[in-house]
Order: C-alpha cells, then sequence, then structure tokens
C-alpha cells in the first residue's frame, strides 16, 4: 500500500528510510511547538490550547503535503508571520486575535486561488527579485530583534531607544547561552540543534529553581478557547487590506522559495527543470494556510528544516506524513510546553534570524535602484515593529527610484497594484 501511494521504489527510496528523514526533520522543526503558543499568549490566547492547536495544524499540514503532493516537507505555523500577527496586528494596530486569524483565513483563501490559477506564476515573477529576498531577510531581523528583546539581551532605553541589557542576570546569561549552544551545535551538524539548545536551557532553569517542573506527559489540554474562534467578518475592514497582503505575499514568497530549495535538494526537478507535483505542493501549503486559522494559528507554511531529512534520505510524501504524526504525539507533552521559558526560547529566536539574513548574499549589490528598495525593506520592518509598514515603504520606495530614474518600464503591474494598494492604506488611514 505504501509502495502504491508513495511511489517508494521510483524515488530510489524504502520504508526505513522514509521513517528516519521524517524523524529528522520533525526533531529539527518541533521548537515550534513550544515558540508559537508563547508568540500566541501575548495575542491573548490560551496557551495550552495554542498548543494543541499548533500541533494539529502541523500534523494536518504534514500528512495533506504527503499525500497530496508526495512530497518530504514538514510544515508548520510560520516563524516571523506569528510574531507579524501578535506585535503587530494584535498589539500595535489593536485588532483581536479573533480578527487576526480573521484575516489569516482570507490570506490563505486567496493564496489557494492565486495556487490554481495563472496569477501565482504572474505574481511571482512580477516582483523584482530583490524585493521578494528582503522581504524574507527583513522577517528574519525582526524575529531576532523579539528574541534580543524576550531574552533581556536588548532592553528599551528613553535616550537611544535601545541598549544592552543587564548580563548579570539570569535569564540573560541563559539566553545568551542557549543561542550560543545552538550555534555550535548547528557548526557540528547535529541534528534537532534548535530543540536540543531550548531543552539545555530549560533543564539548567529547572535545576537552579527559576523554572518549576510540572512533569512531561498528561492528556491534552482543552483545544475550544481558540477553535473555529476567527472573525472572518471583522477582517474585511479596509485597514486590514495590507495585513492581509503582508500575510499572503510574505507566505507566497517564503513558500516559494522553500520548496523549490527542498525540491532541487530531494532532486524532484526533471532534465527540462520542471519540478514534479509543484502545483500540488502550492494547493497543500496555501490550503493549510486556511485550515490553520480555524485551529487558531498564525499562517502555516513549509519549513526549510525539512532539508535536514531531505538530507538522511527522505524523497517521498511518507517523510512528511511520519513528521504529521509525530506532531499528534507532541499533543500529549502539553506540560514540558507550558514550562518552557521565554529566556530558552529567545536563543532559537535569534538563530532562526540570522539564518533567514543569509538570503541577503542573492541581492544584487550593483543596481541602486533596486537594491535600495530592498534595504529599506530589511531595515524598516524591525525598526517600524511592523512587517505590513516595512513592505509598504520598500515598495513605493521602489517605483519612486525608478520613476525619478527614467526607468518607469522596470515597473511590473504587479510592483504598481502593490504599491497603490500600500499608498492608499498610507492615505486613507
Amino acid at each position: 500500500m505504501l509502495e502504491k501511494i508513495f511511489k517508494l521504489e521510483e524515488n530510489n527510496t524504502s520504508i526505513k528510510t522514509e521513517l528516519v528523514a521524517g524523524f529528522t526533520t520533525f526533531i529539527t522543526m518541533a521548537y515550534i511547538i513550544f515558540v508559537n503558543p508563547q508568540m500566541m499568549v501575548m495575542a491573548g490566547m490560551d496557551q495550552g490550547a495554542s498548543f494543541v492547536g499548533t500541533c494539529i495544524a502541523a500534523a494536518i499540514a504534514c500528512i495533506l503535503m504527503g499525500l497530496y503532493a508526495n512530497w518530504p516537507i514538514g510544515l508548520a505555523p510560520g516563524m516571523g508571520l506569528n510574531a507579524f500577527f501578535t506585535y503587530t496586528v494584535v498589539g500595535e494596530m489593536g485588532y483581536s486575535w479573533e480578527i487576526a486569524l480573521g484575516a489569516v483565513f482570507i490570506a490563505g483563501i486567496l493564496f489557494w486561488i492565486m495556487s490554481i490559477t495563472p496569477v501565482r506564476q504572474w505574481m511571482l515573477e512580477s516582483i523584482p527579485m530583490n524585493l521578494r529576498i528582503a522581504m524574507g531577510s527583513g522577517v528574519g531581523l525582526f524575529i531576532g530583534l523579539i528574541g534580543l528583546k524576550n531574552g533581556g539581551i536588548i532592553v528599551p532605553n528613553e535616550a537611544t531607544l535601545l541598549s544592552m541589557g543587564n548580563f548579570l542576570k539570569t535569564e540573560t546569561i541563559l539566553s545568551m547561552l542557549g543561542f550560543l549552544i545552538i550555534a555550535i551545535l548547528a557548526v557540528r551538524k547535529v541534528p534537532g540543534a534548535i530543540l536540543l539548545g531550548v531543552m539545555m536551557v530549560t533543564v539548567t532553569s529547572i535545576f537552579i529553581g527559576i523554572v518549576q517542573f510540572q512533569g512531561l506527559i498528561s492528556y491534552p489540554p482543552a483545544f475550544m478557547p481558540v477553535f473555529m474562534k476567527l472573525d472572518i467578518m471583522g477582517a474585511l475592514d479596509l485597514a486590514m487590506i495590507s495585513v492581509i497582503m503582508s500575510f499572503l505575499f510574505v507566505n507566497l514568497f517564503d513558500t516559494a522559495g522553500t520548496l523549490l530549495g527542498v525540491a532541487n535538494q530531494a532532486k524532484l526537478v526533471d532534465q527540462s527543470g520542471n519540478v514534479n507535483n509543484l502545483d500540488k505542493a502550492l494547493k497543500a501549503d496555501s490550503s493549510s494556510s486556511a485550515v490553520g486559522a480555524f485551529l487558531g494559528c498564525a499562517p502555516v507554511t513549509s519549513y526549510v528544516e525539512s532539508s535536514a531529512g531531505v538530507e538522511t534520505g527522505g524523497r517521498t510524501g511518507l517523510t512528511a506524513v511520519t513528521v504529521g504524526f509525530l506532531f499528534l504525539i507532541a499533543i500529549f507533552f502539553s506540560p514540558l510546553a507550558s514550562i518552557i521559558p521565554a529566556h530558552a526560547t529567545s536563543g532559537a529566536l535569534i538563530y532562526v534570524a540570522i539564518l533567514m539574513l543569509s538570503g541577503m548574499e542573492r541581492l544584487n549589490w550593483s543596481d541602486t535602484s533596486e537594491l535600495l528598495p530592498a534595504l529599506i525593506i530589511i531595515v524598516m520592518i524591525p525598526l517600524t515593529f511592523s512587517i505590513a509598514n516595512g513592505i509598504a515603504l520598500g515598495f513605493i520606495s521602489f517605483v519612486v527610484l525608478k520613476i525619478g530614474s527614467g526607468r518607469i518600464v522596470e515597473i511590473s503591474a504587479g510592483a504598481w497594484f502593490l504599491t497603490l494598494v500600500f499608498l492608499s492604506k498610507f492615505i486613507l488611514l
């Protein structure tokens, strides 16, 4: 049956190899079941319910990806998108988390529509490459800033805006230690470096008495506080257009980049350059984003950590299905998730941020009219503490620079469209 569903022999793999690959991928991305609920709590959601929602959303998405697209890709609520959900939409803009979930659902539906029509290809090709890269790097800096803040490594300062935290404070020391442990393990290519770093800092915190151990396994917490709580009508507000666009395009470009990268690694690209089942993979990803909103999650997206499983031999959807079932098993480890302190996950956020900045090497540094808008996005996302505002300023500056330099013909229809959307948001609101 597994051979018929996943075509193991055709993809030169075996059940054992796929199971090991699935476990490897899960270990590398399991940190999200601890980090995401902490983000959602700051938005006002119940932590236990959010933990269960994270696990179920990830499980459904992985199993869907495996069975429908037959890709070895793990999915879960996206890092950066969850920070945007909490700190910008709920924190800065003042919307309830229910309305924010409504925006996630609408963005997911739009993503799905784009995935089944030529609009996706048109949009991917019409947005300048530099701006696409800048979105991911800017979100990385945003995540890093949150990690530094949560760990007490940087603190507010009225005179200088920010300053270095107190490195004599235990939590701050442990935050730095967590980052260094993750970095060292990653350099040594230890699978699950992020998860191991988070666990080591948590165990240390328990040992020195700043965290109270509450057990490892129990029945899952109540799920109903977040299930089906999205407010779609509330998200149909003019001010939410830029939020929905930000959810949509950050997810779109992040997903496309991740899928294409892992496809090359997993040898899913034929000699003509066509990617096997790419349309199905995009449909599975976009559908997962919409479904995740019903489960109380920020947009669900494909994880680049899936490359760890591919590296160990994962080639089919059986890898993804294995990841999905492991996420379901993780539901019973809610006591562990509830005791993970913020200073234990801050190192993980900083490390993920640095990884996301690696895309900057692909920027076109020779064309100033392309480079400056990209750098504006990268810098202004963290400084405005808003992914939407950072992207908006970048697109507007791109159009202005192209017009000012007499290169208006280089402005694509997609860039014009998004610039008009963002300008309308600033002018009308």
